[in-house]
Formats: structure tokens, sequence, C-alpha cells
């Protein structure tokens, strides 16, 4: 992706791909993307995690694998912003998937209150991570960020809720993308 036009890119796939199904969720992909991102937003999170939450599904947008299993939607989305969004934004979004594991190894009440589809998904992306994988990535620099991220994820499935457009986030990640 390239630096100049990233985030038009970004806002081309946000107009061309926005009314897909989610896995089935009661929300679209799109307004799940702008609902974690307006629930970031909300609850004051830095530019660089509106961002990340805004863009944490970025992988699935640009594939057509929607079959509900893990088709590495994280590390492709993460890889595929990084030549245009600093490792503050990009990394989040590559450990969004790790941290569900985290949380359901950890919080016994999170992953009981897992959407049937997010609970589906878990069982493909390696279910709850082990001790030793907690610990490890609890070692990670961008750990409690990915934690943040994945919590507005799960709580970002709310058909009635109203969400901002792409268009009020614009600007944010205008700011935060990066030149090549």
């Amino acid at each position: 992706m390239a630096a100049a036009s990233g985030v038009d890119l970004i806002d081309e796939l946000f107009r061309s791909e926005g009314m897909r199904e989610y896995l089935g969720e009661p929300v679209t992909l799109i307004e799940h993307m702008l609902q974690a991102a307006t629930i970031a937003e909300a609850e004051g999170a830095p530019d660089e995690l509106v961002a990340a939450a805004l863009l944490h599904d970025i992988g699935h947008v640009r594939t057509t694998t929607q079959s509900g299993s893990e088709d590495r939607h994280a590390e492709g989305g993460a890889t595929w912003l990084s030549a245009c969004f600093p490792s503050s934004v990009t990394e989040p979004v590559r450990l969004h998937v790790a941290a569900k594991r985290y949380l359901c190894a950890v919080e016994p009440e999170y992953a009981a209150g897992l959407s049937g589809a997010s609970t589906r998904s878990l069982a493909a992306q390696g279910g709850a991570m082990s001790r030793a994988e907690v610990n490890d990535f609890e070692r990670s620099p961008y750990f409690s960020n990915a934690v943040s991220v994945r919590r507005w994820d799960e709580a970002a499935k709310n058909p009635d809720v109203q969400t901002y457009p792409f268009e009020h986030f614009r600007p944010l990640l205008e700011r935060l993308q990066i030149s090549t």
C-alpha cells in the first residue's frame, strides 16, 4: 500500500465492501469496525488505538474469506497496513486475535460472554492460550493495547448502536499515516 494513497484505499474498501455480512454477527463488517472505533473514541482512547479499533478487521475486508475460520486476517491486515501506519496502530491489529485467546484464558467471564460467532472462531484460532502463551503474550510491548482493541472488538456487534461514519475518522487516519 502506498503511503500517499493509503487512507484513500481504506476509504474505497469501506465503501466497496462495507455491506458484507460479518461472520454471522448482527452487523455488517464495516458497521462492526466503525462501532469498535466509535466505542474506543467514546472511552477516550488515544488516536493510535482508535485507528487500530477502526482497522482491526481490515484483513477480512481485503479478503473474500468469510467462512468463520481463522484466515490469518489479523496478520494479513497488519502487514498490509504497515506500509502506511506506525506499529502503534498495526501491532494491536496484528495481536487482536491473540488478545481474544489471552482473555479467554485469564478471564472466564470474558469467554462466557463471547458472541456465538466469536466462540466458533476461537476454536479455529487455537482456543484459549496456555499458561506459557499467556506469559509470552504479556511480555509484548503492545499487550495492553491489543487487549483494549479486542474488548472493543467484542463489544462492537450491536445492531442498534449509532456509529460515526468513516469520514469522521479520516482526519485521524491522515494524521497517523506515515510517509515512505
